[in-house]
């Protein structure tokens, strides 16, 4: 997992076998926290630590519990795997490799406030490494060898992070849907409005599909330079969603391609039959567009649009050289 270099470490907090050195961000489920163990004091891990206000509710240990058993089994670069899993007094947590970078939300949120479009090729290569992430949870099998059928439900910016080694990784399945949560599936909404899909919006059934749909809406972000659905209120959102109707992101990106507007289109078409049928179709129909992009692409622009946060990570990765 990966987010901006903390800033001062303040005195590590004792948790089970880890030591918490700063706390990155917290959100409605969990904290996340970045983290060592003592005997490897170099090697930076992040501890998610659901909410002590949820450590009674079942729902949310069930929907915690299932993130660490899917990222646990899935095996792909553009995953970050969970390491670990456990209980404390402090509550459930899970374990996870530390990436130095940042997520797609702050790179964007970066360019807008400069008035700045993220490079067409480089977009579409970033979403090509997205598309084959999804493609391999979406056809994963369990340990038993029975497929996953899992769907990620909760796809957006700030979920795909971006590391200084031009790494592109997914993360947070904590609401995703697999073949053995399926039973427990309600008809609660979740995930991040502006990314939903048309059909978690209805209610209808969901399958890989949406996830599709939730990565059109970031590409098109990504392309457009803003969020493709925005209203005055959640329900505004919703229900722009569900209607799914669309402009081209060459309406606010004249240098995006009229081809490349037919893949966003096709990835965000309202009735999921009407899109490409895998994520690995997706990625086939994006890589044309990705021209010279590639990881040194992304490391580069990272580097040079967060610079103090790069410099720290040099100063750590010196300081582990020179011991």
């Amino acid at each position: 997992m990966t987010a901006g270099a903390p800033a001062a470490m303040r005195e590590p907090i004792p948790f089970g076998t880890y030591l918490l050195l700063e706390r990155i961000a917290v959100g409605g489920m969990a904290e996340i926290w970045l983290a060592v163990r003592p005997e490897a004091p170099r090697h930076r891990l992040v501890v998610k630590r659901l909410l002590p206000t949820l450590a009674d509710d079942p729902a949310f240990v069930t929907l915690f519990l299932d993130e660490a058993r899917i990222g646990a089994t899935l095996d792909h670069p553009g995953i970050v795997p969970v390491q670990d899993l456990g209980r404390e007094p402090g509550g459930y947590f899970l374990a996870m490799d530390y990436v130095p970078g940042t997520d797609l939300r702050a790179l964007l949120a970066h360019l807008r406030q400069r008035r700045q479009l993220l490079p067409v090729a480089l977009a579409c290569w970033i979403g090509v490494q997205v598309a084959e992430a999804l493609d391999h949870a979406h056809r994963g099998r369990g340990h038993d060898g029975a497929p996953l059928h899992v769907v990620h439900r909760d796809l957006s910016p700030a979920n795909l992070l971006l590391g200084f080694d031009g790494g592109v990784r997914v993360i947070d399945f904590g609401v995703a849907s697999a073949a053995f949560r399926a039973h427990r599936e309600g008809t609660v909404l979740r995930g991040k409005f502006g990314y939903l899909s048309p059909e978690q919006v209805r209610g209808l059934p969901v399958d890989r599909r949406a996830d599709l749909f939730s990565l059109g809406a970031v590409l098109h972000e990504a392309l457009a330079g803003e969020r493709l659905f925005r209203g005055p209120s959640d329900l505004a959102v919703l229900e722009r969603v569900r209607t799914a109707d669309v402009r081209p992101p060459s309406a606010r990106n004249p240098a995006v391609p009229p081809a490349l507007d037919a893949v966003v289109l096709r990835a965000l078409s309202r009735e999921p039959a009407e899109r490409p049928p895998w994520a690995s179709a997706l990625a086939d129909e994006l890589r044309p567009f990705t021209g010279g992009a590639g990881p040194e692409a992304l490391s580069a622009l990272l580097e040079q649009r967060f610079e103090i946060e790069a410099a720290r990570e040099r100063d750590w990765q010196a300081g582990g050289a020179r011991r």
